[in-house]
């Protein structure tokens, strides 16, 4: 093997590597978080949490994706610690597909059909069909389609490339040398551990182990000890994962360690106990592609199916690894911003649709703010005033925390969908946090009015209702059109709006009548132009974030333009709706 050779082993390497990479995103991207909410959701019982993570580990081909992932949902309360064993184990059995499938390259025969089955020769066909969906298309989802079929078409010409250029290692004497040390089981587990430890996928380096089948100098003697370890090194991923983490997240990455370490103790006692008593032929034979695959899989079935009735161990070692303290799984279960983790980034469909749950607990808090606030007009005690102050306090919270998420998340690969999804939080945000600063100012006129013992008159009181009914009507249209995504409630907004500002106009005009004729006096007219007028920009917010949505549906993001247009165009609809809110909300 000269040095050309080697260039060409490490270009199959990277093209390999990339490939498997490129397939892994286009995946995820294509399953729109659905899969992350499956893993979520049906694991009520182990055996449907082992298949649950078979299943998706399975579909976007890394168990190290599904480990960080569960280890991300056991950090923010989402899931339990018991729930998420059964996932680890079966995300160890779901990614032995990508083996099976690289395997199938070794298939030999004169049969056209048989030929055409192999990856090596239908992933050209994928990759002219991908780069053409990726090209031509407009389409998202062909274009997704297209990511997943390059990336595969690579994936396999980089294994195909490496293959190839090992094939001369087997007339190097000290190479196969080499390959005979590993027929030590501690050996060969520990390089097999290394391995996978620096590349992080299991599925990568069983690939590789594949690839070097291809010299006929790896035996199976070298290769069960390599795959032993890789299922130790596999765990790199989801413990570097842990750190920073909760207890039981820590405990959840622990959980994958010793499952694997017990599990490739247990195999490796059995396997080669009965090997010195009875020895297998086959440890003599070179290794094949099927059969690497064939072992991967062995070994991760009969690792499930021994130490799954034993679940509730793993959880103990686990726990007594990582001792108790303060308990922070309570904690996290009520509170929506961990569902803000950092190891979601890795899946931006599913950390968009995280971002967007943080949100709407971020509305309701809104919500609930301006309508404590105005309840304390009618009623003040300093409870609701605290809690209004609290409220505002944690929407600012959310604020920062859901707008510095979503800055790292916009760096990601985002879907059209996921980027909307994205661009509409990111500009309703600031609307909530306006409104619950809103809320904070009309407690402060009610504190002062409580303070100096002041009261508005009857007919201040009542127009005020008006006023207050129109403002709590709003804040559940908008707030109600951002939680549901509902275009047909968002155009229910702006009409509502623009009633609310002719109820300001005529609420102040009206109170310059009452003062003109010495039924007011100065100091309450200030309070009640202050309440008025935080009202209206309460409703200006509220407009903002309907319009937010109507027109990021449309790439549009000139929210003045398309007021003016709506308020100035001939919109019979508008118009009607316009006049139905002043009928329903007439000042006495």
């Amino acid at each position: 093997m000269d040095f050309f050779d080697l260039l060409t082993m490490i270009g199959g390497l990277a093209l390999f590597l990339y490939g498997m990479n490129m397939m892994g995103d286009g995946l995820a991207q294509a399953s729109g978080g659905r899969l992350e909410k499956i893993l979520e959701r049906l694991t009520n019982t182990p055996i449907k949490a082992v298949l649950v993570g078979a299943g998706v580990t399975a579909v976007i081909q890394s168990s190290s994706a599904t480990t960080v992932m569960v280890v991300g949902f056991v950090n923010s309360g989402i899931m339990k610690l018991q729930q998420a064993v059964g996932i680890i184990m079966g995300a160890n059995v779901g990614t032995t597909i990508t083996a099976w499938i690289l395997g199938a390259t070794g298939i030999d025969s004169d049969s056209f059909l048989v030929q055409m089955c192999k990856p090596t020769s239908f992933s050209p066909i994928l990759a002219i069909v991908g780069i053409g969906f990726l090209m031509f298309s407009h389409r998202e989802k062909l274009k997704k389609a297209g990511t997943i079929m390059l990336g595969f078409a690579i994936l396999m010409f980089g294994m195909d490339t490496m293959s190839n250029a090992v094939k001369p290692l087997a007339e190097v004497p000290e190479f196969t040398g080499i390959l005979l040390r590993f027929s030590n089981p501690i050996l060969g587990m520990l390089a097999g551990l290394v391995l996978t430890a620096v590349i992080q996928s299991s599925s990568a380096s069983v690939g590789i182990l594949q690839a070097l089948c291809a010299t006929g100098a790896v035996g199976y003697s070298a290769a069960v000890p390599i795959i032993m370890g890789q299922n130790i090194g596999t765990c790199v991923t989801a413990m570097i994962s842990g750190v920073g983490a909760n207890r039981n997240a820590k405990r959840a990455a622990l959980v994958h360690l010793y499952f694997n370490i017990i599990g490739t103790v247990l195999f490796m006692a059995v396997f080669y106990g009965i090997n010195a008593v009875n020895p297998f032929p086959f440890l003599n034979e070179a290794a094949t592609p099927f059969g690497i695959a064939a072992i991967h899989s062995i070994f991760n079935l009969a690792a499930t199916l021994s130490l799954l009735p034993f679940s509730n161990g793993l959880v103990k070692l686990a726990s007594i690894t990582v001792r108790d303290g303060e308990s922070t799984e309570e904690a996290a279960e009520n509170q929506p911003l961990h569902l803000l983790d950092a190891r979601f980034l890795e899946t931006p469909a599913y950390a968009v649709e995280q971002s967007r749950t943080a949100a709407m607990a971020m509305a309701d808090l809104t919500e609930e703010s301006m309508n404590v606030a105005m309840g304390l007009l009618d009623h003040y005690t300093e409870e609701s005033a605290r809690k209004v102050r609290m409220l505002e306090e944690e929407v600012d919270q959310f604020e920062d925390e859901i707008g510095s998420y979503l800055v790292k998340l916009s760096s990601r690969t985002l879907s059209e969908r996921d980027s909307h999804t994205l661009s509409t939080i990111l500009h309703c945000i600031g609307d909530f946090e306006r409104i619950s600063d809103h809320a904070l100012n009309v407690m402060d006129a009610a504190k002062e009015m409580y303070e100096k013992k002041l009261a508005f008159s009857d007919k201040a009181k009542k127009e005020l209702q008006v006023f207050q009914r129109a403002i709590h009507d709003i804040l559940h249209i908008a707030m109600g059109s951002f939680r549901e995504d509902d275009l047909e409630l968002a155009r229910q907004v702006e009409p509502l709006e623009e009633v609310i500002d002719g109820l300001n106009m005529e609420i102040k005009r009206r109170h310059v009548k009452r003062l003109q004729k010495g039924k007011c006096t100065i100091e309450l007219g200030f309070i009640l132009s202050d309440i008025t007028t935080n009202f209206e920009r309460v409703s200006d917010h509220c407009s903002n974030i309907a319009v937010c949505l109507l027109e990021v549906s449309e790439d549009e993001f000139d929210t003045h333009a398309y007021i003016n247009e709506l308020k100035t165009g001939d919109n019979a609809e508008f118009r009607g709706r316009v006049m139905v809110y002043r009928e329903s909300y007439q000042l006495p």
